[in-house]
């Protein structure tokens, strides 16, 4: 049986899955006041998680909650569709394994069934996304404006803490003693430089990473500029 007709026996009463507009980040623990990793602390040695502090910072929990209610539309549509979606696709999915259970179906016939699932799972995906762009635009231009302010912020609580070295908690593998936990401080920096954030990006705006990609192409592109002909005298 190939992985394509095993994808879809395997998946009984198959239903496309919704793609939800998820918080870009995933939801973190809120930041420890002012702690070590256990034992004395490490002078000038702290720990973060950028993420973390990203968020629970006020612009980023501000954000999720109006946006549910601006992006209303998108996401009243996007569930509408879905559903719509899963009525359609499940009879098919119920159909091929029933066959294949059945055992009197050609598999040359399961696979097209199978590729044909298949299809309509990945249209109906991109159409979903198709749907919620809007909503990930907002969540990808709040991210840049809080990651716009977050490296000024990191720094302001380093000095303040007289921390030198900043490390991942993914990053430690042991330590001699603690690291002091600076998410709390670069969070209370990061809320004074961005009390919030502006949700609705404007027209035509595009993400840092697109933003670069378009750069770098057209610079690559971009003809060199014919050499100079010397002069006679």
């Amino acid at each position: 049986m190939s992985t394509m007709t095993k994808s879809v026996a395997l998946a009984a009463g198959l239903a496309l899955t919704a793609v939800a507009a998820q918080p870009a980040l995933a939801a973190k623990a809120a930041p420890a006041a002012a702690s070590s990793t256990g034992g004395t602390i490490v002078q000038g040695l702290g720990v973060a998680s950028f993420d973390a502090v990203i968020a629970n910072s006020n612009a980023y929990k501000a954000a999720e909650t109006a946006r549910q209610t601006t992006y209303k539309a998108q996401f009243d549509q996007a569930q509408t569709r879905n559903t719509a979606l899963n009525a359609q696709i499940k009879p098919l999915v119920d159909k091929f394994n029933a066959d294949r259970q059945g055992g009197k179906v050609a598999q040359a016939s399961l696979e097209q069934q199978a590729g044909a699932i298949q299809q309509m799972q990945e249209g109906g995906k991109a159409e979903l996304q198709r749907i919620l762009q809007p909503v990930g635009l907002s969540q990808a231009y709040v991210n840049e404006q809080i990651e716009d302010k977050l490296n000024d912020a990191v720094k302001a609580a380093m000095t303040k803490k007289n921390v030198s070295i900043l490390i991942s908690p993914d990053a430690i593998l042991a330590v001699n003693g603690g690291a002091y936990n600076l998410n709390q401080d670069i969070l209370n920096e990061l809320n004074t430089a961005l009390p919030s954030a502006q949700l609705v990006p404007p027209a035509g705006w595009e993400p840092r990473q697109v933003r670069e990609q378009r750069a770098q192409a057209a610079g690559q592109q971009a003809p060199s500029a014919p050499a100079t002909a010397p002069t006679g005298r």
